[in-house]
């Protein structure tokens, strides 16, 4: 059997990726252990023993927290604070984030506490590993962040799990979490003065759906690629829309990449455009690089708003053993996050839109050169019966619809809370949690439309007298892949099962479609 890789987590960079393999188990995490690692995590946590042996008023360890800072906390109560703090935090709602996400919550968590500005002992971070290697997985709910200061409520649900307290899922089951620790021979650990707000206090739930949220869009872009060109080969398009000099007059690089790819699924070569049946096609064939290349060329500067936060220091306050200071500020502010989430969504969102216009394009015999009504494959005496895609458009429009409709970005929804201390907040979380289901309603589009477009090409096909074996080899190979588990639709049939397993599919990146 082959072996998982081993990710290493310490002083060095870490990457979108490398949460996304440790959030699906593709890759195991282990900790650095070497004694430099660890003096350098524990200096911030002897640092804090002496100042409050000397000093005696650190915030969040001798003080109440947030509006709260003026609150004097006794020396003989200090041990009590973080459990109260993740205690009263104890209060959120929704949906529990699913395995993926709560792996990917615990590492994007583990590698902000790495860095060594957190104050916190080296045997919390070993307890995070612990968490991660066993998948013990604390039940985070999804509501209740404003983005600042952090995550949190929702981080709370960690810190407390930690501790050894509250329900995790472990082994398929909702167990308590001190029977799973014992189960494992593992012990709680009760946290020390900083180390409930240094879990809690950062951006690791809005930064750990932003890595999930990366990828999935940066393999949609192939998906509604592949859609477009297998949709053009249908429609009978103009594939001169998608020439290289063409491009090189407007030369957004991940545009032209877009355009690149449809040339090489076309199999195209420069000739007279007036061989196609349209010299213009409609919009949404000849600017589809345009709203697909939006996409791609957002991912450099959104990797680099995802990665920058996921590298850092993000709680307060920040503590800086070597020149012995704590330092007051605001690193758990998301509004990095909460930008590229909320530009992410919309860039998505306009590419369901897309394929739906692409989807409306082929089904309807008023547009879709002469292809049957609603794609439908039945034989002639039984097509009075059949209906084809016809209902699959309709949902394809509903998802559309709500994908578009939750673009609206949420980080202009500051709200003032916490008695006016936290009186601009980022509202990280909600974008990321917005952008993952913008995500969800695509990858369903999507599906849609790779079925319809794979119909299509086939009954154009069929029409023309062409074998489809002499179709790009892309395209067919796509056709292939997908006709192993969803037939051709030559009689109706509930498409109730293909559509969620596509839809799985192409979330778990399982379909091949370009290699650069």
């Amino acid at each position: 059997m082959e072996s998982i890789q081993t990710i290493v987590i310490g002083q060095q960079e870490v990457h979108i990726e490398d949460i996304v393999h440790i959030a699906r188990r593709e890759h195991c995490l282990i900790l650095d252990s070497s004694p430099a690692f660890v003096e350098h995590i524990q200096a911030g946590a002897l640092f804090l023993e002496r100042l409050l042996k000397t000093d005696g008023v650190i915030y969040g360890v001798t003080t109440g927290y947030g509006d709260s800072c003026t609150t004097h906390v006794p020396l003989h109560q200090v041990d009590d604070l973080p459990r109260q703090l993740y205690t009263f935090h104890g209060c959120g709602m929704g949906a529990i984030f699913d395995p993926e996400a709560t792996r990917a919550i615990l590492a994007a968590r583990l590698v902000s506490l790495t860095k060594g500005f957190s104050g916190v002992r080296y045997a919390l971070l070993e307890q995070i590993e612990s968490f991660l290697q066993h998948d013990i997985l604390p039940l985070i709910p999804e509501e209740g962040s404003v983005g600042a200061s952090g995550d949190l409520t929702p981080l709370s649900y960690v810190a407390a799990a930690l501790a050894g307290e509250r329900n995790v899922h472990f082994d398929g089951e909702i167990k308590p979490t001190q029977e799973v620790l014992a189960k494992l021979e593992l012990a709680p650990l009760p946290l020390k003065p900083k180390e409930g707000l240094a879990i809690m206090n950062g951006t690791a739930v809005m930064t750990a759906l932003a890595c999930i949220a990366f990828k999935r869009a940066e393999y949609l872009a192939q998906v509604a690629t592949r859609i477009t060109a297998l949709t053009s080969i249908a429609m009978q398009g103009n594939a001169f829309h998608f020439d290289e000099v063409l491009f090189s007059a407007k030369p957004h690089p991940g545009q032209g990449r877009i355009a690149n790819r449809l040339r090489d699924d076309l199999n195209y070569q420069p000739k007279n455009q007036h061989q196609y049946a349209r010299l213009q096609d409609r919009y949404s064939l000849r600017c589809a690089p345009h709203v697909i290349g939006v996409l791609q060329d957002s991912l450099p500067w959104l990797r680099q708003f995802i990665e920058n936060e996921l590298n850092s220091a993000n709680d307060n306050p920040i503590i800086d053993p070597i020149g012995e200071q704590v330092l007051h500020g605001g690193h758990f502010y998301g509004g990095h996050i909460a930008f590229a989430m909320d530009s992410l969504k919309t860039a998505v969102a306009n590419i369901a839109d897309l394929m739906d216009r692409q989807l409306a394009c082929i089904a309807d015999p008023k547009m879709n050169q002469g292809l049957p009504a609603n794609l439908s494959g039945a034989s002639s005496e039984r097509r009075p019966l059949n209906h084809g895609f016809k209902a699959v458009q309709i949902a394809v429009s509903a998802w559309t619809a709500e994908a578009l409709k939750n673009t609206l970005p949420a980080s202009i929804f500051s709200r003032s809370t916490e008695c006016h201390n936290q009186d601009k907040v980022s509202m990280g979380t909600i974008s990321a949690r917005d952008c993952l289901r913008v995500l969800q309603l695509t990858e369903q589009v999507a599906s849609a439309c790779l079925l319809a477009s794979i119909q299509a090409v086939e009954l154009r096909c069929k029409q023309l007298g062409t074998p489809a074996h002499d179709l790009p080899p892309a395209l067919q190979q796509t056709m292939a892949d997908i006709r192993e588990f969803s037939p051709f639709l030559s009689e109706d049939r509930a498409l109730e099962r293909e559509l969620p397993d596509l839809t799985s599919r192409i979330q778990q990146r399982s379909l091949r479609f370009y290699e650069d």
